[in-house]
């Protein structure tokens, strides 16, 4: 189908504009040269190698992986210098282990003493030290030990204690931008959570401790602060693809976002002044869903059903990219509207 317009597709459909992947990856690019920071971008959201290779510059080093699919994956593709970012789970060590005697660098995450306690259990070969970064809680509320408590620094020395582990560095995820409107708001989160994570580096520098730092999400580091440059590394995902979500919490415009869901109206129903079609579960914001099917209706006033005739072509901007890419297993990649290509993702855990 290559070379042909986007109506060729069956629906519903995935597009992806590749010349916008290009340009948002490249601002990043660009704005993490301009702050001195090293870019480890994320892969959770399209986990496609042609997409990796975009947001890596083609390097295929330093990434972040959500999943040891994900990590399998782009290691088995040749990208290296790869951290695990998702607290260590128990029953995966052994995956973990193997990923780390394999590589230069795989690098995984904890929160908790018990994790540490896994990985001593578990030493590597070949004189292998585990590459752990710690996860810090700065107000997001999600995994990570809270920044203000004595046990993350008591954690941090246990790691760097602990025979065949070293304490590559501190993660922190600022998810708490994604409650922010404006860029006045995402600054404010993005300060807060870089001085957090900048105030407990002083911390483990007191007590003799020394190793990166890193912080992320696309809404911070869309709109960086001039502190995040004391950083080592920031760690966005989002950004390659942006949505509708992106675009009210003030990350980019509607313009930037480079995925679409290519969608058919299989019915006309004026006795609730909707149309239906036939994209369901895929993320996108409707107004209701079911398993295959989609309810759309106007903002205001009545529906012109000659507008929308059965079988024609709506294009919908997804409202959160990560869950609308996760139930497409094919992407069609295009430029202004012309076929390209496939882009076929990872699944799994």
């Amino acid at each position: 189908m290559e070379g042909e317009l986007l109506s060729a597709l069956c629906t519903p459909a995935l597009v992806v504009d590749v010349d916008k992947v290009k340009r948002n990856a490249q601002r990043m690019i660009e704005r993490c040269q301009e702050l001195g920071v090293q870019l480890r971008p994320h892969m959770k959201t399209h986990k496609t190698i042609e997409c990796a290779d975009i947001m890596t510059g083609g390097s295929r080093r330093s990434i972040v992986v959500s999943t040891l699919a994900e990590a399998c994956f782009y290691a088995d593709h040749g990208f290296d210098d790869i951290l695990y970012a998702y607290s260590v789970p128990f029953d995966k060590v052994e995956r973990c282990a193997a990923l780390s005697e394999r590589l230069d660098l795989f690098q995984v995450l904890l929160d908790h003493p018990d994790a540490l306690e896994q990985l001593k259990k578990r030493p590597l070969r070949d004189g292998r030290q585990w590459h752990v970064w710690l996860k810090l809680d700065c107000g997001n509320g999600r995994a990570g030990v809270l920044h203000s408590d004595p046990e993350a620094v008591r954690l941090a020395q246990a790691i760097t204690e602990a025979e065949g582990v070293q304490l590559t560095g501190v993660y922190a995820h600022c998810g708490n931008t994604y409650n922010c409107k404006g860029v006045e708001q995402i600054q404010a989160v993005a300060q807060e959570t870089t001085s957090l994570t900048l105030q407990f580096m002083e911390k483990l520098k007191a007590i003799g401790i020394t190793c990166k730092s890193s912080i992320g999400s696309t809404p911070s580091c869309s709109h960086p602060v001039k502190d995040m440059a004391q950083l080592s590394e920031v760690h966005p995902g989002n950004y390659v693809f942006y949505d509708v979500q992106q675009s009210l919490i003030g990350s980019c415009s509607l313009e930037d976002v480079a995925v679409r869901v290519l969608t058919r109206v299989i019915g006309h129903c004026p006795h609730r002044n909707q149309l239906l079609i036939d994209c369901g579960w895929t993320g996108i914001r409707l107004l209701s869903m079911t398993q295959e099917h989609g309810r759309v209706e106007p903002i205001s006033g009545p529906l012109d059903y000659s507008k929308y005739p059965l079988g024609s072509l709506l294009t919908l901007i997804p409202y959160h990219s990560c869950a609308t890419a996760m139930m497409h297993p094919v992407y069609h990649v295009h430029s202004e509207g012309r076929l390209l290509g496939k882009w076929t993702p990872t699944r799994g855990w």
